[in-house]
């Protein structure tokens, strides 16, 4: 078998592939990705986290299945293997991120002028006012009026002053022109 006890073969180079890229791009090109959260957000990823560790120590001490039924692989077995896979996988995205984020703050009162993460940012799109909150990656839900930093109208955003208009192509051309910038608690 591979790696770990009756992993499959895609499941074994599915998790090397990750660990080398991850540890290629942290050691190599310094190019880990920052994920930017609010103080709730980040405790919520820590009670997760916490979370899933117990419940992988949990299934890990519950009593395995075994690997061979007469001559053909136990599907129990299986099944036990996937789920500690998906468990595994869940673990060490969590703690990618715990290592690489960064607490969302107010930005310096000079610098409160222009979007950046955190800012409520109030536009004018087709004669209409819209408003909606710049957030990292891992808490965006447009529906709730919570743009991602790294989506076309949050990137094309970023940096832009009150009175600035920005041109928004996903996938047409749409015109953004900023009304209001403010920063709340975060």
């Amino acid at each position: 078998m591979f790696g770990r006890k009756g992993e499959g073969l895609t499941t074994f180079f599915g998790r090397i592939i990750i660990k080398c890229t991850s540890r290629f791009l942290e050691e190599k090109l310094g190019l880990m990705e920052t994920y930017y959260l609010s103080k709730e957000k980040l405790e919520e990823i820590r009670k997760e986290y916490e979370s899933l560790k117990e419940s992988r120590k949990k299934t890990s001490q519950e009593g395995v299945p075994f690997f061979l039924h007469s001559e053909e692989f136990d599907t129990d077995f299986v099944s036990f293997q996937e789920s500690l896979d998906t468990l595994d996988l869940k673990i060490t995205r969590l703690e990618e991120i715990l290592k690489n984020f960064e607490i969302v703050k107010i930005p310096a009162e000079k610098e409160r002028d222009k979007i950046q993460i955190g800012a409520i940012v109030t536009v004018e799109v087709n004669g209409s006012e819209d408003e909606f909150k710049i957030v990292g990656t891992l808490e965006a839900n447009p529906t709730l009026g919570m743009v991602s930093n790294e989506s076309p109208v949050g990137k094309a955003l970023l940096g832009s002053k009150t009175g600035d208009e920005v041109a928004v192509f996903s996938p047409t051309k749409t015109i953004y022109k900023i009304k209001r910038i403010k920063y709340e608690n975060l």
